[in-house]
């Protein structure tokens, strides 16, 4: 492989990533905890509570759609989303397929939106995943309304629950 391909793959870029399978400074240094929590950060810990976490994740499923085999809509409905939720957008990708249906990703600061639909059974399966001080519970009136539907199905999962522990993130 050629020098530029291994940065395509991320190989050799300065991250502060660690060897997988290791905890990583986390539990080690508490340093490193603090800067997760620095508000100064898109992408910050979150604290609510007792609880510390990466950021909340939402499996939303949008149900009797419309609109959702065109790409322009669903691209707008990422940034009308990311404006609504308070999050920094960084890119925009969408794929068309023949005959039918679109999948795509907003890369956020805070960290993303995807989807892929069938709209043949107006269906649209999205995710939500934002960390920091945005609020991704906005981006479910967004979607409804983008895809004129009031039938959505949400699950919440919130990520990196456990991994920071509140006393050390103090």
């Amino acid at each position: 492989m050629k020098d530029a391909d291994l940065f395509q793959l991320g190989i050799g870029l300065e991250t502060g990533a660690h060897e997988e399978g290791s905890l990583g400074p986390i539990a080690a240094n508490s340093n490193i905890a603090c800067d997760l929590m620095d508000d100064d950060r898109d992408d910050h810990f979150i604290r609510k509570g007792d609880k510390v976490y990466a950021g909340t994740h939402l499996i939303i499923e949008v149900l009797d759609g419309h609109g959702l085999d065109d790409e322009d809509r669903i691209q707008q409905a990422f940034r009308d989303c990311v404006d609504t939720c308070g999050a920094t957008l960084l890119h925009i990708h969408t794929h068309k397929f023949s005959p039918q249906g679109v999948s795509g990703v907003a890369v956020l600061a805070e960290s993303h939106i995807s989807v892929h639909t069938w709209p043949e059974i107006g269906y649209g399966a999205f995710d939500v995943f934002m960390c920091g001080d945005a609020q991704p519970w906005k981006a479910v009136d967004v979607l409804k309304a983008a895809f004129g539907t009031d039938n959505v199905r949400v699950k919440e999962l919130l990520r990196g629950d456990g991994i920071v522990q509140a006393e050390v993130a103090a």
